[in-house]
């Protein structure tokens, strides 16, 4: 049990300490992000080898909806809950003030859960007729893996990262990828069995989550000080936002499986599988940062706020450029690893890496806007970026299948990032585009572009090549970023 009305003195990013304290943080997310995209890739490989295009189809666009349904059903709660809970503490709230945040951002959600997946179980027939059992099979899991998610949010409030990393990065990406390694050996063919055994290991994740979020909670002492109706003014439109986003990552799965197919919708998922790798990153460095951000932009300490978003700018191009440079020059060396099925798909990987990058370079910008209480104007940006995914998938895929959905998504990644990277310049007087950033981005580019190149040249786009061009990257990259720590803000880490 936390001691009551625990808080967090002002913070300030004008010493070292609190910089290395965001950068330990973030390696530790960092390191449950990689095991978690590691099991990823590999349910992706593993069903993708196991159920071949065809019915690979139905099990993506059963997992797009789940993602895109439960999204909804969180309300916006996650962020909601770590940008008060992390201010409420910072200006020294009560016990009974942090309880009471608590509740206003989780007991909706449950109903909201609730709710959402009755509703799936029972328009799963009319709206996804080619893979109902699948959806209807998550849909039982729905509130309880929304409910895992809240809990876990809660506790980042608290500037705990372990929970998440232990219980949402490690422990549930690995049942997960046994249960459908299992499934696989034991030669299943069934979709829904697929379903089933990626969807359980959210119960424990949830109950677990629920312990810890119960030690971290202080004594219900005080007043409750505390606004609903500020929560709930900040986080509906967010929740909105959140919607949106999901939707950019998800939709054009739904899209090609409802007009090209489920064999282009498998086609596609595996194909822009490395994004949601190098997504991951930026996952663990915000889940670090977030709090961090909202108490010194809270406090008003802008220079501190600048300092920390370029800094964690120049950690998430380290992190994602090379997964996003590598499988653009390797691109038809990783689809190969799914089956010959996948290997039309190469110009999928390039459009979407080099959209990557440019993203990547922004930094986090909707979290930047958020933590600044600008949470409207992330909604205003997100609503355009759909529509522009929209837009062209709807224009380009019943011509040009999965390569005009992955069109779509560069475009509206673009419009997502360089439309707040803006709006942040002007109105809060913040950038990405530190001395490390460019150091970062310069480093990530010779070793996982440059050297991978002239090993494609030589060796040639095969696995062999790829091997080597892998090792010689990765071998580089650590000698420089030892050579480079302290430009890079790396060397508060141990």
């Amino acid at each position: 049990m936390a001691r009551p009305g625990a808080g967090l003195a002002p913070m300030t990013l004008t010493s070292a300490r609190p910089l290395a304290g965001v950068a330990r943080g973030g390696l530790l997310n960092l390191a449950g992000a990689a095991a978690a995209g590691l099991a990823g890739f590999g349910v992706t490989w593993l069903v993708a080898r196991a159920l071949g295009p065809g019915r690979a189809g139905g099990f993506f666009a059963a997992t797009a909806a789940f993602a895109l349904v439960g999204t909804v059903a969180k309300l916006g709660t996650p962020t909601g809950l770590v940008y008060f809970a992390a201010r409420l503490r910072a200006r020294g709230a009560s016990g009974a003030a942090l309880r009471h945040c608590v509740r206003v951002g989780i007991r909706p959600v449950v109903v909201a859960a609730l709710l959402a997946g009755t509703g799936m179980w029972f328009l799963a027939r009319v709206a996804a007729p080619g893979y109902a059992a699948e959806v209807r099979v998550l849909a039982v899991v729905l509130p309880v893996a929304v409910l895992s998610d809240t809990l876990l949010a809660a506790g980042r409030g608290w500037q705990r990262m372990r929970p998440t990393v232990l219980l949402d990065k490690l422990l549930r990406p690995g049942i997960q990828l046994a249960a459908l390694g299992l499934l696989a050996l034991a030669a299943v063919r069934a979709p829904a069995g697929y379903a089933v055994a990626w969807a359980v290991p959210y119960v424990p994740v949830a109950i677990l989550a629920a312990v810890a979020l119960r030690r971290l909670l202080p004594v219900d002492d005080g007043d409750a000080d505390f606004s609903g109706r500020e929560f709930w003014r900040f986080t509906a439109p967010r929740a909105l936002a959140s919607v949106t986003h999901l939707a950019l990552q998800r939709i054009d799965v739904l899209l090609l499986a409802s007009i090209a197919g489920l064999k282009a919708a498998a086609v596609y998922a595996v194909a822009s599988r490395f994004v949601v790798l190098g997504q991951l990153a930026n996952q663990a460095i915000l889940l670090s940062v977030q709090p961090r951000l909202a108490g010194l932009l809270g406090t008003g300490d802008r220079a501190g706020a600048n300092a920390l978003y370029q800094s964690a700018t120049g950690w998430l191009v380290l992190a994602a450029w090379p997964v996003y440079l590598g499988t653009a020059v390797l691109a038809s060396v990783y689809l190969g690893l799914f089956g010959g099925g996948y290997l039309g798909a190469v110009p999928v990987v390039v459009v979407l890496s080099l959209a990557m990058l440019v993203a990547t370079g922004c930094g986090m910008v909707d979290t930047v806007l958020a933590m600044a209480g600008r949470t409207s104007w992330n909604l205003a940006n997100v609503v355009l970026a759909l529509a522009v995914n929209l837009a062209v998938d709807l224009a380009l895929i019943p011509r040009l299948g999965p390569l005009g959905a992955a069109i779509g998504l560069a475009a509206a990644t673009l419009t997502n990032n360089l439309v707040p990277l803006a709006q942040i310049a002007v109105s809060l007087r913040l950038h990405p585009f530190g001395r490390n950033t460019f150091v970062a981005a310069a480093t990530a580019t010779g070793c996982f572009g440059v050297v991978p190149l002239a090993v494609v040249a030589v060796l040639g786009a095969n696995p062999r090549g790829a091997l080597v061009a892998v090792l010689l990257g990765v071998a580089s990259y650590a000698a420089a970023l030892s050579r480079l720590r302290h430009v890079l803000h790396l060397d508060g880490i141990r």
